[in-house]
């Protein structure tokens, strides 16, 4: 019996140990875009290519440590692996903050497994991407070098040309509010990495 006969049940591991569905919504993760996420001493960087804007985004003015935030999201998307008739969300989260316990990151993947990271990438180029990180990232890089080597690690599978119209920035910094970076902004910095 191969392993796509156990792929429709969710809570049925194949013989070689896996549970098929959360192997199929790993693979939607890394065929989507390239997305990172650097922690920086002052700050957190997030960086993707640009997509369409969401009519569902709900800005809430309560505030939340990040690690329970975390973990409440990876418990409901660790929910979805082990019940009959749902799927598993096929989609990893990077999560940034800056609570009172400074800036943070965190990756959260479709089984809900959730890890704290210096650096992360996820999507079809993560491999160069985060061979990147590792050489570029220093403990004590600040949130313009951050965001100047999230651009650099873009660029580096990045098909066409990259500019402010097809890349999107956050930052969260000390001040604690998560911001998008302005075209102008973006335009700024790929100007003093070019």
């Amino acid at each position: 019996m191969g392993d796509s006969q156990y792929s429709f049940s969710l809570t049925t591991f194949s013989p070689s140990g896996k549970l098929v569905q959360i192997e199929h919504a790993l693979t939607a993760v890394g065929s989507g875009q390239t997305s990172l996420g650097i922690k920086a001493a002052n700050g957190v960087v997030i960086a993707t290519e640009k997509k369409l804007p969401s009519i569902l985004v709900d800005e809430e003015s309560e505030q939340i440590p990040v690690t329970q935030l975390v973990r409440e999201t990876a418990a409901v998307m660790q929910e979805f692996t082990q019940s009959g008739g749902v799927r598993p969300f096929g989609v990893s989260l990077l999560v940034a903050g800056f609570d009172d316990n400074g800036p943070q990151l965190y990756q959260v993947d479709p089984s809900g497994s959730y890890f704290s990271w210096k650096a992360s990438a996820m999507g079809k180029n993560v491999s160069n991407a985060k061979t990147f990180l590792e050489k570029r990232y220093t403990d004590d890089m600040e949130l313009d070098d951050a965001v100047h080597t999230a651009i650099l690690t873009l660029k580096e599978g990045f098909e066409g040309q990259i500019s402010s119209k097809n890349i999107e920035i956050g930052i969260i910094g000390t001040d604690k509010k998560f911001r998008v970076l302005t075209p102008a902004e973006i335009d700024d910095y790929l100007a003093e990495v070019e």
